[in-house]
């Protein structure tokens, strides 16, 4: 890709892998920016600061803006700090609380992904009168855009700092005018390359994976979302009292308090209308096939790619397994596996793989 006269707007978080894929692309003859969005307002007065945490929203995010500021100013480049609270707060928090309110599971860095990062942070870069050609992120992952019978996402050379997934519902057009610079690159040697030119004090930086400072989701939710209702099995006997629904997920063992069974339990479905959590042993929530809906196809309608076996997705911890895609259209998809998995969770991401490349992702519905 030609470099020459190209403005390439590069989102700094203040981690090294941000400030690496800036200092590179800066190498390669670009015209580089820094770009921070804002996205703490301070409207959850509970959320404390805590000395030494971080995360993607909580009241420490100055520190961050700091950060990426002075990685700016080390390459002399310019920075713009970038305000999306209002837009983070309805596209992120109000989804992840009215998910958890219909006893769903979201991926709440999946959605800001989607609608923030490479949405309302750029439209709202360029209303502030930042110019620029392509815009870039330190995440782990290749772009290939060269076959459309093919994956134009693909995993990054590091599988084990990949971060395709996270990446997995972004369109042909948000990603055709991105740069993952680090993607041919291993964590280790991004490291080091950090330590080789000066940048240690990054290098050896402490990374969070959080999605909240606090690390507490109970946070975000109201009193009113604190109503207890009743443990109860799968022939509906009652076990005990849960705390709210928004507490518990599918598939979740601990924190139960539930004693005296005769196997572990888990939770196997939320019934919101009777606000019941029900419980029951691990074999319940083993299964063969998962409907997702809100579908994202990422090769041509047409691609034999999707007659393919592929490796399934089904949540961030899961490694994936062999399925075939045995309905597809209308936005839906239905996957069968080739061995059941657990804990299929309504409201978390399916992707699909071919090898290493995106097929398509989806939100489980069932």
């Amino acid at each position: 890709m030609e470099s020459k006269n190209k403005t390439v707007a590069v989102g700094l978080s203040g981690g090294v892998d941000s400030s690496l894929a800036a200092w590179t692309l800066k190498q390669q003859g670009y015209n580089v920016v820094g770009i921070t969005m804002s996205m703490w307002d301070g409207s959850i007065p509970s959320m404390q600061k805590i000395e030494g945490r971080s995360g993607c929203f909580g009241p420490n995010e100055s520190e961050s803006i700091a950060a990426a500021k002075n990685i700016a100013d080390r390459m002399g480049i310019p920075h713009y700090t970038v305000p999306v609270s209002g837009e983070y707060s309805k596209q992120v928090l109000d989804y992840f609380r009215s998910e958890y309110r219909a006893g769903r599971t979201p991926n709440p860095c999946v959605r800001c992904n989607q609608t923030i990062k490479f949405g309302a942070m750029l439209s709202a870069a360029r209303k502030m009168g930042v110019e620029f050609d392509y815009f870039a992120t330190g995440h782990y992952a290749q772009l290939n855009f060269s076959d459309p019978q093919k994956p134009f996402l693909y995993r990054s050379a590091d599988n084990t700092k990949d971060q395709s997934y996270f990446l997995s519902r972004l369109s042909v057009e948000q990603l055709s005018s991105v740069l993952f610079p680090l993607g041919g690159m291993h964590k280790d040697d991004v490291k080091a390359l950090a330590r080789e030119i000066g940048w240690s004090d990054y290098a050896d930086k402490k990374e969070s994976q959080d999605f909240l400072e606090c690390g507490d989701y109970s946070v975000l939710f109201d009193e009113s979302d604190n109503v207890p209702g009743d443990f109860v099995d799968i022939d509906g006997k009652v076990l005990g009292r849960h705390k709210g629904i928004v507490y518990y997920t599918i598939g979740q063992r601990k924190g139960l308090n539930i004693g005296g069974q005769p196997e572990p339990l888990f939770v196997v479905k939320i019934d919101v209308a009777k606000n019941q959590v029900i419980l029951g042993p691990r074999r319940v929530l083993q299964c063969d096939e998962v409907h997702a809906c809100n579908l994202n196809l990422m090769v041509d309608k047409d691609s034999p790619v999707l007659k393919h076996k592929l490796s399934a997705q089904i949540r961030l911890g899961h490694k994936g397994a062999p399925a075939e895609i045995v309905n597809l259209g209308n936005g839906e998809i239905t996957v069968h596996f080739d061995e059941p998995q657990f804990a299929s969770t309504p409201g978390q991401i399916l992707v699909l793989y071919d090898e290493d490349g995106v097929v398509a992702s989806a939100v489980i519905d069932k």
